[in-house]
């Protein structure tokens, strides 16, 4: 069982948030919900990969933001996987550099494919600091454009 739980506290879209996610993340699906006054969803759990994640509907006052101070970071092994999640979550919300993006909802995400972290950990810092410019340069990852700056 799982100890630590992350808890996202949205104002009004923990439904709507939840069956996004499922729709774009292979390998992810809503457990539970908790339901809510009227028979509305005012929570409930959601599952990406095993790990859980409980969310919320918190009202309108206080109003709840969600900020960059967390993210939620998804390893990625492909390109195909990249573009899909990447394009995906980033749909009605803002991409932003260096895999980051926000989705609809406000909530931030990483798309951090393992290639880019074997490459900026590489023992060769000249091949791991022009990994890392061109990783500055892109908003979405291109695996391709990290190895042939890796590569010189």
């Amino acid at each position: 069982m799982q100890k630590v739980t992350t808890f996202i506290m949205f104002n009004d879209q923990s439904e709507e948030a939840m069956q996004f996610y499922a729709s774009v993340i292979p390998d992810c699906r809503i457990v539970s919900t908790i339901p809510g006054p009227d028979r509305s969803v005012a929570g409930g759990t959601f599952e990406i990969e095993g790990q859980r994640f409980l969310c919320y509907n918190g009202g309108t006052y206080p109003q709840f933001a969600l900020t960059q101070g967390i993210s939620l970071m998804i390893e990625a092994n492909t390109q195909e996987e990249i573009d899909l999640l990447y394009d995906g979550l980033s749909r009605g919300g803002e991409q932003q550099p260096c895999g980051w993006l926000v989705d609809k909802f406000g909530l931030s995400w990483q798309i951090t494919p393992r290639r880019l972290m074997e490459l900026l950990s590489d023992r060769d810092r000249e091949k791991a600091g022009r990994t890392a410019q061109a990783m500055f340069k892109m908003s979405k990852i291109i695996i391709a454009d990290l190895e042939a700056a890796a590569a010189g």
